[in-house]
């Protein structure tokens, strides 16, 4: 009887740590190519809402560029007109003075005339002569420079009108962008709040490390894409032809592959259908 138990427990079928082994390696192995998906996927969708995101600020990033060239054009144009302004203003000052210079010179030519009643000599009368028609040009010369001066102030003026036409004009343009811009604002504002709560949201659902990463790619990349799909065989981002095998690769979702030309995330085309259609 002891000799049967022995034989009983030697013939009973114990499970083959092989099989054991094996069946974790290949369920670990499932697990493991699942949660890459989900990162891909969540990744592409992260994707997606940023380039949503990019879009609302590429069309509102245009018009504050815009606003800010008007304002800085209208401050220069206004400092133009108050230049002007104070050049005219000096200019007059300067009539005023030649025209005070002229009253001078005829006070000085009525003095000699009468100084030259009671010369005693000749050369008195020659020295008094020199002085009166030296104060006849300086009057000649300040008329010229009022004349010169007055052809200045008319010219300015013309500037300062012509100047403030296109002031009038860059305000109302001004205006208008303004207005466009708070339109703008007022429509995406909301729409670009949700965005980036969708964002924020996917960006918990990826690792650090990962995440990191994407935000370097995007950085770097002129479209803002980190993420992107093969099309017509070749990369969605640097538009570089990705052999088949790595497309094969690619489309099996067991590891995330980057593109060799450009470092862009690569996801096939059928996932992305998929994030699309949710």
């Amino acid at each position: 009887m002891a000799i049967s138990k022995t034989k009983q427990k030697n013939d009973t079928i114990l499970p083959d740590k092989g099989n054991i082994n094996s069946e974790n390696v290949k369920e670990e192995s499932t697990k493991e190519e699942s949660v890459i998906e989900k990162k891909l996927i969540a990744l592409y969708r992260l994707q997606q809402i940023d380039s949503q995101i990019d879009k609302i600020r590429i069309i509102r990033g245009e018009l504050p560029l815009e606003v800010e060239d008007l304002e800085d054009e209208i401050q220069g144009l206004e400092t133009r007109v108050l230049n002007l302004n104070s050049e005219v203003k000096v200019l007059q000052q300067q009539i005023t003075e030649k025209k005070n210079a002229i009253k001078d010179s005829n006070a000085l030519i009525k003095k000699y005339e009468t100084q030259q009643q009671n010369v005693r000599n000749n050369r008195e009368y020659d020295s008094l002569t020199k002085e009166i028609e030296f104060q006849n040009l300086e009057i000649q010369l300040s008329e010229k420079r009022i004349k010169e001066f007055n052809l200045a102030i008319e010219q300015k003026k013309e500037q300062i009108e012509s100047t403030k036409d296109i002031l009038s004009e860059r305000n109302k343009d001004l205006e208008q962008k303004k207005n466009e811009l708070k339109d703008i604002i007022t429509e995406n504002e909301k729409d670009e709040e949700s965005l980036i709560e969708k964002s924020q949201q996917n960006e918990k659902i990826i690792d650090e490390r990962l995440l990191t990463a994407y935000k370097k790619i995007r950085k770097n990349a002129n479209n803002g894409l980190g993420v992107v799909t093969i099309e017509r065989d070749a990369c969605g981002g640097c538009f570089n032809t990705i052999p088949p095998q790595r497309q094969l690769e690619i489309s099996m979702r067991k590891k995330i592959i980057v593109c060799e030309y450009c470092g862009r995330i690569l996801v096939d085309p059928q996932l992305a259908a998929e994030v699309k259609q949710k």
